[in-house]
């Protein structure tokens, strides 16, 4: 390992550490770093940052864009980058930053992508289509999802103590980006799925009664994130949902009907877990009725 991928490591490490920066932002970093070091060496650049300056990053920002990396795509190596930086300068590595005043992609937001009220329904129906224990836990994480809006990591990452399933106090306790905790209360055809789950699905799943995962897979172990799209994946298709279904879409839909409901903005961001108000505003154009219907109709 050169000095160059070695500094890469103490960086990815101080994320780790001192940012509590989520496994999967730090592999993001690691990758999108190690692009640009790739670069670094088409410029004869091996030996150390400091020969790395502002026109070389440029250049690496148009090379990017020339391989068709998209907007959004190359906004986030920038920030990593950027980020780089500021830790190479803070800690005495470089005296200057070449990322000073370096302006990111224009990005241009797109609206959010919700389910109508019918795409609702059509989706939660097709695993109570199947009594299998696998059915009744993808019922109850399809419900959870949508109840909570939570991220799909998120959901992946809880555990059975995280729930708390009291008659019209249900709520679970979910740990998202940085290590915040925040209390999300859920509606009873969530609780209802979540107790089928619990009493007939999970109990034939599990293979090892030390096991705290909620969400198991086959062979008893948790759930990961593309177990998780690969089902979200196959119901939507079973459900012949045109649009592209993703787990934020779910996220989006509860975002949506949480305001058309009239909950504040500011209470919508803290369920989310949004570090910025302005990440929650972006659903507050979506003036179609048909999701906060499907949501009070289904409680």
């Amino acid at each position: 390992m050169n000095r160059i991928q070695r500094t890469i490591e103490e960086f990815c490490g101080f994320l780790l550490t001192e940012k509590s920066a989520s496994v999967n932002t730090v592999a993001a970093y690691r990758s999108d770093l190690g692009q640009l070091a790739d670069f670094m060496e088409t410029r004869s650049i091996t030996d150390s940052w400091k020969g790395l300056d502002r026109s070389t990053i440029q250049d690496f920002i148009l090379d990017l864009k020339a391989r068709g990396y998209t907007e959004t795509s190359v906004a986030r190596k920038v920030a990593a980058i950027r980020s780089f930086f500021s830790f190479l300068a803070a800690g005495g590595t470089i005296t200057g930053n070449p990322t000073e005043d370096l302006a990111s992609p224009h990005i241009r937001r797109s609206s959010p992508t919700t389910l109508t009220s019918s795409e609702i329904d059509e989706l939660m129906e097709q695993p109570t289509r199947k009594s299998t224990p696998e059915a009744m836990r993808d019922l109850a994480m399809l419900e959870l999802l949508y109840a909570t809006g939570m991220r799909v990591t998120e959901l992946v990452s809880m555990d059975v103590g995280h729930l708390s399933l009291q008659p019209h106090s249900a709520y679970v306790q979910c740990t998202g980006r940085r290590s915040k905790q925040r209390s999300i209360p859920i509606h009873e055809n969530a609780v209802e799925a979540l107790n089928t789950y619990l009493e007939d699905g999970r109990p034939v799943l599990l293979r090892n009664r030390g096991e705290p995962a909620l969400f198991l897979n086959r062979r008893g172990e948790r759930l990961t994130r593309q177990g998780f799209w690969f089902i979200l994946k196959g119901y939507a298709r079973s459900a012949h949902l045109s649009r592209d279904i993703t787990p934020h879409t779910l996220r989006h839909s509860f975002a949506a009907h949480m305001l058309r409901g009239g909950m504040p903005l500011r209470n919508v961001q803290e369920m989310m877990g949004h570090a910025n108000i302005s990440t929650t505003q972006v659903y507050t154009h979506l003036t179609n009725g048909v999701i906060r219907k499907a949501y009070e109709r289904r409680t």
